[in-house]
């Protein structure tokens, strides 16, 4: 067994931080290392959503002892998805660069349904549904997520801000629990599950299962009093609760079966599960071991196997938004062929991904006609940046955004969105290819160079001359792309050979 043989998650939650490391072969994950820290993030955010540098000093130092065990490991074999709390706090732009760094990795921020998504995709994978509607209630330190599916793609996805950090700390602060303030966070739980509530019933579900830390930490107290087994009931969580408000808090209580790095965070997930049960009108629920980090390695071989989600999200927009499929194959090409000209001399190492950007970017350039003719770029790139995508992480929908938004119109627009060489490269290959493709048919370019010169920050397309002289309308536009180039302070210079 090597490390060629090894994939790796890295699920950054807001309770706690976990490394799992599994040899994949013949379709099949095999857990061959776990690395689980209470980072507790989510309590590092205060009134304003601002992480304090205690919890960034804890997540940082977590990750570098992962990124230590993740050496050797080449970028195809590592994912990390981080959740709600990197989703919520404001200041994560400056914090996110300290983290790559410390874990070696990339690290995509996953939207609440795409997180939901994933963790269907885990479940599912290892508890068979028989062809039976599931419901899968995931509790996390910041959100909760609620997923149905009989199938290896789920028909609902839902996430809710509450989760076991966020609601103890909330309603039950210092661990202190009276009977008012527990019911008060279960009634705040039912009041969010309420928002859902009608859509879930309307899906329907044959059986439940929960997972994730805090289910399996109920599951263990039951299990310690005489009820073992895989499965949480509501009578017995409401035992559990009335031990816990006679004594006064949870560590009083002294739960059997209660590990003590989930003791501070205990009340606040029970109440929020008591809540999801009496909202939903659920009775008992079947826990499962099965989390975020195992669906995110089924997708991560989905992807190496060529059946990237992202592919079929990408089918599903254009459809839904009646994109023009051909036209945004032939602004795919293009771009392709012009972005492969500006890195040739000094490709990065992540080439593939950019060109896979790039691509999906062409795709979806036009979505925004659905909307408005006028402007019809800006509407696409709101699209991109704000819809749930599945398979997409938000820095992913991020790039797509910003190609679509930079593919035409004033290019100052962009000067304070974008920084690096690649996304400067990805703007100016998206609106060659466009303009290129104005006749919206297919036609042959003549042999071309596009190159960078990054002494002077300058970009040079060279064209046959005669072929410039036979197309005055491209050529003139051609001068127009140029003067936008100029006025942003990356000249662009068309070069007649």
């Amino acid at each position: 067994m090597t490390t060629e043989d090894m994939l790796a998650s890295v699920d950054l939650g807001s309770n706690s931080f976990r490394l799992q490391i599994c040899h994949h072969h013949n379709d099949a994950i095999k857990v061959v290392d776990s690395i689980k820290e209470m980072v507790r993030l989510a309590a590092g955010l205060d009134e304003h959503k601002m992480l304090d540098a205690a919890s960034q000093q804890r997540a940082l130092a977590c990750l570098a002892r992962f990124g230590e065990r993740l050496r050797g490991f080449g970028p195809g074999q590592v994912r990390a998805v981080a959740t709600n709390t990197f989703r919520v706090a404001k200041n994560i732009d400056a914090f996110l660069p300290l983290a790559e760094q410390a874990l070696g990795f990339p690290i995509d921020i996953i939207a609440g349904r795409e997180e939901a998504r994933l963790i269907y995709t885990g479940v599912v994978h290892t508890l068979p549904t028989g062809g039976r509607r599931m419901l899968v209630v995931d509790i996390g330190g910041g959100s909760t997520e609620f997923v149905i599916g009989s199938r290896l793609q789920p028909d609902i996805t839902e996430s809710l801000s509450m989760g076991c950090v966020s609601y103890s700390l909330q309603y039950l602060p210092k661990n202190r629990v009276g009977a008012k303030e527990f019911q008060a966070a279960v009634t705040a739980a039912r009041a969010e599950v309420q928002r859902i509530r009608h859509d879930l019933l309307q899906h329907g579900w044959d059986f439940a299962v929960v997972t994730s830390g805090t289910a399996r930490a109920i599951r263990d107290v039951i299990a310690a009093d005489g009820m073992p087994g895989d499965s949480i009931n509501l009578p017995a969580m409401r035992r559990i609760a009335r031990d816990i408000i006679d004594a006064g808090s949870t560590k009083k209580a002294n739960l059997t079966g209660l590990k003590a790095d989930r003791v501070e965070v205990f009340a606040g997930g029970l109440a929020v599960m008591i809540g999801i049960f009496e909202e939903l009108g659920l009775q008992e629920a079947q826990v499962t071991d099965a989390a975020l980090r195992d669906g995110v390695f089924y997708d991560m071989m989905g992807r190496r196997l060529d059946d990237d989600m992202r592919h079929q999200t990408v089918h599903a927009f254009q459809e839904r938004y009646q994109a023009d499929r051909k036209q945004g194959a032939r602004v795919a090409e293009l771009a392709d062929m012009c972005f492969t000209e500006l890195t040739r001399h000094d490709p990065p190492a992540n080439l593939s991904q950019w060109q896979q950007y790039l691509r999906w970017a062409a795709a979806l350039h036009e979505i925004g006609l659905s909307i408005a003719h006028s402007a019809y770029h800006k509407h696409g790139a709101y699209i991109l940046d704000q819809a749930d995508m599945a398979g997409f992480s938000r820095q992913e929908q991020h790039i797509l955004s910003m190609l679509v938004l930079g593919h035409r119109g004033d290019l100052r627009k962009m000067t304070t969105e974008i920084r690096g060489n690649m996304l400067w490269f990805g703007v100016l290959a998206m609106r060659l290819a466009v303009l290129f493709s104005r006749a919206r048919q297919a036609q042959t370019l003549p042999a071309l160079q596009l190159r960078y010169h990054a002494k002077d920050k300058e970009y040079v397309l060279s064209l046959p001359q005669a072929w410039l002289d036979d197309n005055p309308l491209t050529a003139g536009t051609l001068r127009e792309e140029a003067q936008q180039w100029q006025k942003i302070g990356h000249p662009l210079k068309i070069k007649g050979v």
